[in-house]
């Protein structure tokens, strides 16, 4: 099962995520769950990157399914709207495949 965790501040604004783990959906190559988890979390800190001024920090370990977002600066107003779309777009995955796949929480951070 893939755990998403989306971190918010007091302000209700996305300041970060952490995914941790496989869907197992289908096998490895053909899971359609991980690859849309996949597509939407890369192209989200793809576009925060390279159209926001916004930093920062990732870590990642593809063995366990591990990809750690955090903002480093104030999240900005695009950076928000990429952030939320993300949200937006697990929630999606989520409702579409059940929790046997996908699991999203939220967690209050400051």
């Amino acid at each position: 099962m893939i755990k998403v965790t989306i971190f918010k501040n007091a302000d209700n604004l996305i300041t970060g995520f952490k995914i941790l783990g496989h869907a197992d959906y289908a096998e490895n190559g053909s899971d359609v769950v991980c690859a849309a988890v996949s597509a939407l979390v890369i192209n989200t800190i793809n576009s925060i990157e390279h159209f926001t001024s916004d930093t920062f920090d990732v870590k990642q370990d593809e063995d366990k399914g591990l990809i750690e977002f955090h903002m480093v600066s104030p999240v900005s107003s695009y950076g928000n709207l990429l952030l939320s779309s993300l949200a937006l777009g697990l929630q999606g995955i989520a409702d579409e495949y059940t929790d046997k796949y996908i699991r999203i929480s939220h967690k209050k951070v400051q």
